[in-house]
């Protein structure tokens, strides 16, 4: 028996309402998550007794002071910095040169600093990143067995699992996420650079725990694909 036209688009309009509480009810819990307790999860801090640091270049001036002080009160023997592209589209050697000078002028010796410029790339970003201070590391000699990785705020999480990916069981990855003093004052909604930063994490992070960020390997070995 056919049901009548009324009860049929009432059964209909049910359950498209439920088709759609079904899909919203994980976007507004994801929402809820991330406003509430997003940034500081991935703002990840886990900080080793470490032979080396590395900071990444584009963090900027103040994070660049951030890490001269963690590398003098940390005891480290190296600090490696990297070079990476950001939206200016800067070149990223220049990045880890500039933060060179920028630690030289903070009186951090020249021969405790290793420069690891990355090569140009449009994607994987990060882990070129890694793969250059791995191999700048390499080309000096240094093997350490524990390092640190520092790093802006949101994308510490991430940046750790990338160099425990690409530098093996043999070191243990620690990571320090600088939080600028500005991040305290406002919430991150109301910072479209934050925002925009968050939202990349909470893609990326999953991304690169299931899928290596679509890379086929992680080795340094064999460079970016």
């Amino acid at each position: 028996m056919r049901l009548p036209l009324a009860k049929r688009d009432t059964t209909r309009h049910r359950i498209l309402l439920w088709a759609i509480w079904i899909f919203l009810f994980p976007v507004i819990l994801s929402v809820a998550w991330l406003c509430s307790s997003g940034e500081e999860f991935f703002s990840l801090t886990r900080r080793l007794p470490a032979e080396a640091l590395v900071a990444d270049g584009w963090i900027g001036p103040d994070g660049i002071r951030a890490a001269a002080e963690e590398f003098k009160l940390g005891g480290y023997e190296y600090i490696v910095v990297s070079g990476d592209m950001v939206e200016e589209r800067r070149n990223q050697s220049d990045e880890a040169v500039t933060a060179e000078k920028e630690l030289i002028g903070l009186g951090i010796p020249k021969d405790r600093i290793v420069t690891a410029p990355s090569a140009q790339v449009t994607r994987q970003r990060t882990f070129a990143s890694v793969v250059a201070a791995w191999k700048a590391l390499k080309t000096r000699g240094v093997h350490p067995k524990v390092l640190n990785v520092f790093t802006l705020g949101p994308h510490a999480r991430r940046s750790r699992l990338v160099y425990a990916k690409v530098f093996g069981p043999a070191t243990q990855v620690g990571v320090i996420a600088f939080v600028p003093p500005r991040y305290e004052v406002e919430p991150w909604w109301l910072s479209k650079q934050r925002t925009l930063c968050l939202l990349k994490e909470f893609i990326g992070y999953p991304f690169e725990i299931l899928l290596n960020s679509a890379r086929r390997s992680n080795s340094p070995s064999e460079g970016l694909h």
